[in-house]
């Protein structure tokens, strides 16, 4: 019997695209590069499921690690939104429904910002991508009504708690309502994926841009981190010279808003504020959403 080569599994939701053979177009008011900022805002269950760790983890209850996380809603939210008022910075916030029980303040003053209120689960002490497909349509219809019952509009994006997916994932999040997911991180341009409802967007998410894997998988110190969004912005503005790109930054607040990490971060954002205008558009990824619609 002879060897013949298979073709590899594929998810079927987009073909390839090289970036460099595109029409070109340009963001509102002729910007060049769409940054946004992708602000996690989250709540872990006590004494069981997920959560990112400082330290090695220990037996349930685990109070030193679930205490670190928890620093992120009760100090370092806030300490966070002081620095994007003083900037005049927009964010998507990402939040966990649980956080409406947890802390409602934390959610009020998101939305007294003005910033986009973007579904990010329930909690972050759960995957949902193993979940039977009945079930995951429940808690994605879920976080859709909670965020519409206290927000009084439904929420155009999703990002899976530790971006969790299922097969059908983009298919309950179009069917849901949703406009578009932040789970896939493929491209620095917005996309359309298929889904059996229809095109759901793709908005390019940060997987390295992520203080997540740079400072807890990576033990990056902050005021590296904080170089590496300078670079990546300002490389990124050169490269949208030539095309319109998206870049975003996600954080989290029990990271960022650690004080000396929030000095960092400070040097890093003043430098991406200080270039708004002309060629760069801070915003948010639903309104990258509304403009990708009027190209298509």
């Amino acid at each position: 019997m002879s060897w013949s080569p298979a073709a590899p599994k594929t998810h079927g939701r987009f073909g390839y695209s090289a970036i460099t053979r595109r029409p070109a177009w340009r963001w509102p008011n002729g910007a060049r590069l769409a940054v946004y900022i992708g602000f996690n805002v989250e709540h872990f269950a006590f004494g069981e499921g997920l959560g990112a760790n400082l330290a090695p983890a220990a037996p349930q209850p685990d109070v030193l690690n679930f205490a670190w996380r928890e620093y992120g809603n009760r100090v370092g939210v806030w300490r966070c939104m002081e620095l994007f008022d003083e900037l005049q910075l927009p964010t998507g916030a990402l939040i966990n429904t649980a956080l409406y029980e947890h802390c409602p303040e934390v959610v009020e003053a998101l939305a007294a910002r003005g910033d986009e209120i973007i579904a990010h689960g329930h909690t972050n002490a759960e995957r949902q991508g193993t979940l039977p497909e009945a079930d995951e349509r429940a808690l994605i219809e879920h976080c859709r009504d909670r965020i519409t019952q206290a927000q009084g509009c439904a929420p155009a994006g999703w990002l899976s708690p530790w971006i969790s997916e299922s097969a059908t994932t983009p298919d309950l999040l179009k069917e849901a309502g949703f406009r578009y997911t932040l789970n896939w991180c493929h491209d620095d341009q917005p996309m359309q994926m298929a889904t059996r409802a229809g095109p759901l967007w793709a908005v390019p998410y940060p997987q390295e841009l992520n203080d997540i894997p740079m400072i807890v998988g990576r033990q990056m110190d902050a005021k590296d981190f904080a170089q590496m969004i300078i670079d990546q912005f300002d490389e990124m503005l050169a490269q949208a010279q030539r095309q319109s790109l998206v870049m975003g930054i996600a954080l989290h607040p029990y990271l960022v808003g650690q004080p000396y990490r929030l000095r960092h971060l400070r040097r890093a954002l003043q430098h991406v504020a200080q270039h708004r205008g002309g060629d760069v558009w801070v915003t948010t990824p639903g309104a990258i959403v509304d403009a990708m619609e009027a190209f298509v």
